[in-house]
């Protein structure tokens, strides 16, 4: 034995088996340490679950510690916390729970096989103890992470579900996580548990840094939670467990927050839910879900398409197409042009082939139930795509004439809006879009926007949202157009819809930094103060803790829906696409605005500033 293991205090240690040179007693040191590790009540123990949970993160596909008994090991120390609180709380036990879940999740959450070894060592039962909340919030995290990558594999799945109880806890920690940690950690400083601290900063940070991990990790641990929902959410016996009606009005809420963006969150669940024939007729029978729906498939939410998943799937469900096409319509009918969205090509043919599949019917068909918008959008779809057939078989120079009579209405209807008249100038657009042909995508994206920003001056934002999304479904590449995100960011504020106001304002902002248009690209690689107040404003309106927040206390939150940003103009003049565009869609588009945008500061903007959330 050489030297350090000789000065080393604590017989056994781990670092030191760790160091043996022969391979065969090292094995043999290492099974046997973590045999004994949760009968001893030695100090330092926590350093070598600290050293495990580092490997597990580290090398979580390694199965040495796996055929060793590690999880025999970590599901022991869990239950002895629950037994011997005199040694939980002695030294830095306390601490051993949290690693050992952690543990447990990390060796589980890429290999089946390690999965069902976790099961057989009897990993559920502590692991179902945490998620009842038998420690806190911190281990409910990690535990509800473990479930999840238990309840992932078909072969484990069962056992994680022959505990009947994880549903039900898993759905109400999806509930009250955010208002847990609220309440629990972030309200009051003073009764941070110094554990808690430690292990959301590593050592490393003050109360800035608690807060600010503090809520990605309530996040999670919703986000978790919902993940784990979602395994049941897959088998046809647990939907009517899911599906209750005051859990799924919930879900379109739980979105992640910028804190965890890559996780689908709730709109994930309900894509799920709404995939199963089972799970779409309760979805169908709660309107605020479809609106939330609706707004999420027309927001620059990386998670829109799942969103337009659940709109499809409710449509072509014969029990549950006459229930939402009012609502569904209103939405899909500014996609219907999309080229693509992520790994979904042809998108907007797909979303147009089911909103006209009705057309194709002899029989009466469920037309006869919609309202009179809604036929009217049909209507105007029905003619988009038999204007874009007549137009192949139209000759070049029929079209270059079209195109320029477009422009003069356009023309018209800028300088209609010059002289303050709104609804003439919105007149004029719409009848240049109905002169434009339907391949000159650049001009339609103009128009479009144009329009939709008279839309904002008329104080008409869901007319508003309807052009800007369609402006931003022809647009090359999709959901770019900076102009029309801005002025969609501006019609969500206007409803109070802060999510979807935030992140079109942010993507908008993006694209003005990627911009090389002199009037969008940002002067000294400084935010336009107008974006910079509408976001701040948008974050306060959409942090993750505001609802618990203001049931509690501690916070004040002055924000009135669809006050403080609304603005009069975005002191944009309208944009134009150039003549010798005119038969050349395929071109770059390098500047569709003929005027700057300019004294932004000159707007006096009502806008309250984000108040500092002190305990």
């Amino acid at each position: 034995m050489d030297k350090n293991h000789l000065d080393c205090p604590y017989p056994g240690c781990f670092f030191c088996v760790m160091k043996e040179a022969n391979p065969s007693k090292r094995r043999t040191s290492i099974m046997k340490f973590f045999k004994d590790l949760p009968s001893q009540d030695d100090e330092g123990q926590v350093l070598a679950i600290s050293g495990l949970w580092n490997t597990a993160m580290a090398h979580p596909n390694d199965p040495e510690f796996i055929d060793l008994g590690i999880f025999e090991c970590m599901s022991a120390l869990i239950l002895k916390g629950f037994k011997n609180r005199r040694w939980l709380s002695h030294d830095q036990n306390i601490y051993i729970p949290y690693y050992a879940a952690h543990i447990i999740g990390s060796y589980t959450m890429n290999m089946e096989e390690f999965a069902e070894r976790a099961v057989q060592a009897g990993v559920i039962t502590p692991l179902v103890e945490l998620l009842r909340g038998r420690l806190t919030w911190v281990e409910q995290r990690v535990a509800v992470r473990a479930l999840g990558h238990l309840a992932t594999y078909d072969s484990t799945f069962p056992a994680v579900a022959s505990h009947g109880e994880v549903l039900e806890l898993s759905m109400e920690l999806a509930l009250s996580s955010l208002e847990i940690v609220y309440t629990h950690f972030y309200q009051f400083v003073d009764r941070r548990l110094s554990y808690h601290c430690d292990l959301l900063t590593r050592g490393m940070g003050g109360l800035e840094m608690e807060s600010r991990k503090a809520e990605e990790w309530a996040s999670q641990l919703q986000c978790w939670s919902l993940q784990l929902i979602n395994c049941f959410a897959f088998k046809s016996e647990f939907l009517s467990v899911v599906c209750k009606p005051d859990f799924l009005v919930k879900l379109p809420g739980m979105w992640g927050g910028l804190v965890n963006e890559n996780s689908p969150a709730g709109i994930g669940l309900l894509r799920t839910i709404c995939h199963h024939k089972l799970g779409r007729p309760p979805v169908a029978n709660c309107p605020s879900v479809i609106e939330a729906l609706c707004n999420i498939a027309r927001s620059s939410d990386d998670w829109q398409y799942m969103a337009v998943d659940c709109l499809l799937w409710l449509l072509q469900d014969s029990n549950t197409r006459h229930k939402v096409m009012d609502k569904a319509a209103l939405a899909l009918v500014d996609l219907a042009e999309l080229s693509s969205l992520g790994d979904h090509k042809k998108l907007g043919d797909s979303i147009a082939n089911v909103l006209l599949q009705d057309c194709a019917l002899p029989q009466v068909s469920i037309r006869t139930m919609l309202t009179s918008h809604t036929k009217e959008l049909l209507d105007e779809l029905t003619s988009i795509r038999q204007r874009l057939k007549w137009e192949k078989n139209m000759p070049k120079e029929d079209l270059h004439i079209k195109q320029a009579a477009s422009l003069v209405v356009k023309l018209e209807g800028n300088s209609l809006f010059s002289s303050g008249d709104i609804a003439g100038a919105a007149s004029k657009y719409s009848e240049a879009l109905a002169l434009c042909p339907v391949k000159s995508k650049k001009e339609r994206v103009v128009l479009y926007s144009n329009r939709a920003q008279c839309y904002l001056l008329l104080q008409d934002p869901l007319a508003a949202i309807s052009d800007t999304t369609r402006a931003l479904s022809l647009h090359n590449p999709v959901n770019r157009h900076a102009k029309s995100l801005w002025r969609r960011a501006q019609a969500y504020d206007m409803l109070g819809l802060a999510k979807e106001s935030l992140l079109d304002a942010i993507l908008f902002i993006n694209e003005c930094s990627q911009s090389t248009d002199p009037d969008l690209c940002l002067k000294q690689n400084k935010v336009p103060d107008y974006a910079e107040r509408l976001v701040k404003k948008q974050m306060h309106a959409a942090w993750l803790f505001k609802e618990a927040a203001l049931k509690h206390g501690g916070v004040h939150y002055d924000g009135k829906r669809g006050e403080a940003y609304v603005r009069e103009g975005d002191d944009s003049e309208w944009e134009t696409a150039s003549e010798s565009e005119m038969g050349n869609e395929e071109k770059e588009e390098t500047n569709d605005d003929d005027s700057e945008w300019q004294n932004e500061d000159d707007r006096k903007i009502k806008y309250e500033k984000p108040p500092v959330f002190k305990a």
